[in-house]
């Protein structure tokens, strides 16, 4: 089961997923809102965190949440502050019921990462795309529109054409032809 914690809150801050299973992770901590209550409304117990990225509205809550259910963040660098795990490109890890496997795909910022499960046909893509062909700033420190455009390739090579999920860092998740979003995005950063 996934949800997002961050469903109506207003501000700065990023889509938070629960993703419940045999292992409970959260997928980024989101910022500027209450989301240890919103975990402790789903669950009383967390396995982990994990960072597709660390911009601070992905990580703002990160301290309210490792203090309340003491757990390891696992991210792309583990030099960034915050992060104790390393979750290097194309290693694998259980988000709920399934493997997941992280792919690097800087451009939005250097530590960025996407997890696709193939078994469930679900991808997290963070910042990198977005619903209807949005795609990840670039005009941030550490953005770089041409290492973008390569990742969203690579997100394009890896993902099944028949992917049945797309949950994204902002905005809503995307239930009806996301590969279509994604191939939208790979045109969209080419103009």
């Amino acid at each position: 089961m996934i949800d997002n914690l961050a469903t109506g809150v207003e501000g700065f801050t990023s889509n938070t997923f629960l993703v419940q299973g045999d292992r409970t992770v959260l997928i980024d901590a989101g910022n500027g809102f209450d989301v240890v209550d919103a975990i402790s409304a789903h669950t009383d117990d967390l396995d982990a965190v994990v960072l597709t990225h660390t911009h601070p509205d992905h990580v703002g809550n990160l301290a309210a949440v490792t203090d309340a259910f003491d757990v390891d963040v696992w991210g792309f660098d583990p030099t960034v502050e915050g992060v104790d795990r390393e979750l290097a490109d194309e290693a694998t890890v259980t988000l709920g019921d399934h493997e997941y496997t992280a792919f690097h795909t800087p451009g939005h910022k250097n530590d960025h990462i996407c997890l696709y499960g193939a078994d469930p046909g679900i991808l997290f893509a963070g910042d990198l795309v977005f619903e209807n062909g949005g795609f990840g700033r670039t005009d941030l420190e550490e953005g770089d529109r041409d290492l973008l455009i390569e990742s969203i390739d690579r997100v394009l090579d890896v993902v099944s054409a028949d992917l049945g999920q797309l949950h994204v860092g902002h905005g809503p998740s995307v239930t009806t032809d996301p590969y279509e979003s994604i191939k939208l995005a790979y045109r969209a950063a080419r103009m």
